[in-house]
């Protein structure tokens, strides 16, 4: 398995969350959107890329978004790979006596992959329920 930082296109893109039933966006939003990460992974087996992952975020708060594994690349250690490439490049950004933040919105039953990597369901001691809302058109 290869791991490529910045390399994500919109062929993978769209491949990949197909792969997972996940829905599409415009054209014009994904391109827009690919084109403003601020770090991507893909994971390529055989030429063929099959799990990505990208950050967004201001340099304070990041959130991790689009992890996706192909279903028959799944149960291999390419997600948390690319989970932990990515909290690397948030640790790296972050200055000596600085703070940052990532989030993200586990896929429904995906909650204990990402708390064995350290990160905490929410509602907990300091944060309230995360919430978020779509706009269709």
């Amino acid at each position: 398995m290869e791991y490529k930082e910045n390399m994500l296109c919109y062929k993978d893109y769209c491949e990949l969350r197909e792969s997972v039933g996940w829905a599409l966006f415009s054209k014009e939003q994904t391109q827009k959107a690919l084109a403003n990460s601020l770090y991507t992974v893909i994971a390529v087996q055989d030429s063929q890329t099959v799990g990505m992952g990208r950050l967004i975020g201001d340099g304070v708060y990041y959130t991790i978004v689009d992890i996706v594994v192909q279903p028959s690349a799944q149960k291999q250690g390419i997600g948390n790979k690319i989970i932990n490439m990515i909290i690397e490049y948030v640790d790296k950004e972050t200055p000596i006596g600085g703070r940052s933040s990532i989030q993200l919105i586990a896929e429904k039953g995906k909650e204990t992959f990402y708390e064995k990597i350290g990160f905490k369901l929410i509602p907990h001691e300091f944060c309230g329920s995360g919430m978020r809302k779509v706009i269709r058109k």
